[in-house]
């Protein structure tokens, strides 16, 4: 017995050690791949572990959602169905699903045919009854938050967040990750990410619900902050020129970065910009490590980031070297390392998402991960490599209706439902979310430009209602700015770095013609003024791009456009006093190609120069 005793024991002694051994194998093997993925990078080894780890998890959950996002694009009508239903039996006791019979809808055909057609005149006084504090009104929970719109239209309006849609936001860029990693593997190191977050300008409403932008907070929190190159005291910073300016200190601090984030394509063009001009006094803060004595922050802020800083001057020469050097492709100079820049671009950023691409960002992969809006998640990019920006619809939590696009001036068209709709034909979008919208025209005309699986993959065109359209013509936004694209190649020297236009019924009485027009404001490099003939280059090349608009302009109904230069700087100056107006933030935040309010159009008149 003590035979047998002595044998468990002895085994059990080989077990420990051979456990043991695969633990301290595991171990090193672990410290092996932490050290490989660090790039080099001095930071201490618990803060690449952290990051390491957060990575590998954020790498699963991210493969989960992936595969759950894939088995739904494989089930598509039912996933729409249970989305449409989820929403309308949640809401179906409020006062608005009592009065549309939410308790009779039993599928998609019933909703059409009870439910109408909405705008947000239908929902302005419910929304305004609820932030004064009135329950069970329009969803049978208290909102999140009071959400403001970009106000592109001219005006900025509130609509309901809920907590399923901030959800939604982190499975998208759970699926985001997925992709990324699929097609930029170099991504999945530990180096640090340049995330440009301005805190938002938040009021409340009567009875305390915070309004803000849609999702409001960064992907941020004590656990993951290794991730990002700016400490956590910078995301508290208040003002944008300070919090711009902090980020920019840290990233430049550290030579290993490997990705630049940001909301929109805008904010890190503006970044770019701001770094052009202040390059000096960065280099003077990392030389020294100090935080700029001038820079207007509160001393509990600057006593955290100071921190993290001490002297560097061998990293502020380096930079000093390349800055030197002017600043195109200067992106991929101060970070060798740079793997991405993961930031939407397309609609009316994409503009700014050329100037990266051919400008400060040369060399570097450039990942419009979402379509998204403060209706909700409308859609995630799968193809980080495309070109093109495509976005699979998000099938899970907002249930779509189309209008064929020659249909949208009607009041209650015939809907499609997204198993109707054709490739290579445009549609209005309509959603129905967990937020109180029911067949919401947002507003979007997108074009179907495939399918993954059984979803429609789409492509944003423009904004119902953003036309150039004095006399009928309707050239859209997107049309217009491939002309002027044109027209300024046809400028000698000349690069365009913004732009807006206007239609002269705005000036009313001081438009300068007596013919209608269009008035396009130009901020330019490379060119100090522009001649009669080179200004009206533009109007020929609209007139080649538009049968119509050239039809009225040779009948005399309308008169050439007109162009203006403005000052440099003039257009981040505009944003910032559109957002003061409208109460918007960086985070939602879309330039006005086509303004239609006249206090904005009178602003950018006072800027120009030519």
């Amino acid at each position: 017995m003590s035979d047998g005793l002595s044998i468990s024991l002895k085994m059990l002694l080989i077990g420990a050690v051979i456990f043991g051994l695969l633990v301290v194998l595991m171990l090193v093997l672990l410290c092996c791949d932490v050290c490989n993925r660090s790039q080099g990078q001095k930071r201490p080894f618990f803060s690449l572990l952290n990051h390491y780890l957060t990575r590998r998890a954020a790498g699963v959950l991210s493969l989960l959602q992936r595969r759950r996002l894939e088995l739904s694009t494989k089930k598509i009508l039912q996933v729409q169905q249970d989305a449409l239903l989820y929403s309308i039996r949640r809401n179906r006791n409020t006062q608005y699903g009592e009065l549309f019979r939410f308790s009779e809808i039993t599928d998609r055909e019933t909703f059409r045919r009870l439910h109408p057609l909405t705008q947000y005149d239908h929902y302005k006084e419910s929304i305004e009854r609820i932030g004064k504090g009135e329950e069970n009104v329009l969803i049978s929970e208290r909102p999140r938050y009071l959400s403001r719109t970009s106000g592109t239209s001219g005006s900025s309006t509130t609509l309901l967040s809920t907590r399923k849609t901030a959800n939604d936001f982190h499975q998208a860029f759970g699926v985001v990750f997925n992709s990324m990693l699929n097609v930029y593997p170099r991504t999945g190191n530990l180096q640090r990410t340049a995330m440009f977050y301005y805190l938002p300008n938040w009021s409340n409403s009567e009875s305390g619900i915070p309004i803000g932008p849609n999702f409001p907070f960064p992907l941020t929190s004590k656990l993951n902050l290794n991730m990002y190159s700016t400490p956590g005291a910078g995301f508290e910073i208040a003002t944008e020129p300070e919090a711009m300016y902090i980020h920019l200190l840290f990233a430049l601090k550290d030579r290993h970065l490997g990705a630049l984030e940001a909301s929109f394509a805008s904010t890190v063009y503006h970044s770019f910009a701001f770094l052009q001009n202040k390059w000096e006094q960065l280099i003077e803060d990392i030389w020294l490590g100090q935080i700029n004595p001038k820079l207007k922050i509160t001393d509990d802020v600057r006593m955290k980031l100071r921190a993290h800083l001490k002297p560097d001057p061998r990293r502020a020469s380096e930079l000093a070297a390349e800055f030197g050097s002017g600043f195109r492709g200067i992106a991929r100079r101060v970070w060798p390392h740079l793997n991405l820049v993961l930031t939407v671009d397309s609609g009316s950023n994409e503009l700014y998402g050329r100037h990266l691409k051919h400008f400060y960002c040369v060399g570097v992969p450039v990942y419009s991960p979402v379509y998204a809006a403060t209706e909700g998640l409308i859609g995630v990019n799968l193809w980080p490599e495309k070109e093109e920006r495509h976005y699979l619809l998000w099938p899970l939590s907002i249930f779509f209706e189309f209008i064929p696009v020659d249909l949208c001036s009607e009041g209650q068209p015939q809907t499609l439902f997204l198993d109707e709709v054709k490739e290579n034909e445009l549609y209005e979008l309509i959603v129905t979310n967990t937020s109180g919208l029911y067949r919401y025209r947002m507003g979007d005309i997108v074009k179907v430009v495939g399918f993954h699986n059984q979803c429609p993959v789409v492509e944003f065109k423009c904004r119902r209602g953003q036309f150039l359209n004095v006399r009928g013509e309707k050239i859209t936004e997107g049309a217009f700015y491939r002309t002027l694209l044109r027209a300024v190649s046809l400028w000698p020297g000349a690069m365009l770095l913004d732009y807006c236009c206007a239609e002269s019924g705005l000036l009313g009485p001081f438009c300068g013609s007596s013919d209608p027009h269009y008035e396009v404001f130009v901020e330019i490099k490379g060119v100090r003024n522009l001649s009669e003939d080179q200004r009206y280059k533009l109007d020929q090349c609209l007139q080649e791009d538009s049968e119509r608009y050239q039809s009225f302009r040779r009948k005399g109904s309308l008169g050439p456009v007109r162009v203006h230069i403005v000052a440099a700087g003039s257009f981040k100056e505009l944003t910032d006093f559109i957002m003061a107006n409208l109460g918007t933030s960086y985070s939602q935040f879309n330039m006005h190609r086509i303004l239609r309010n006249k206090e904005f159009l009178d602003f950018i008149q006072r800027k120009v120069i030519s």
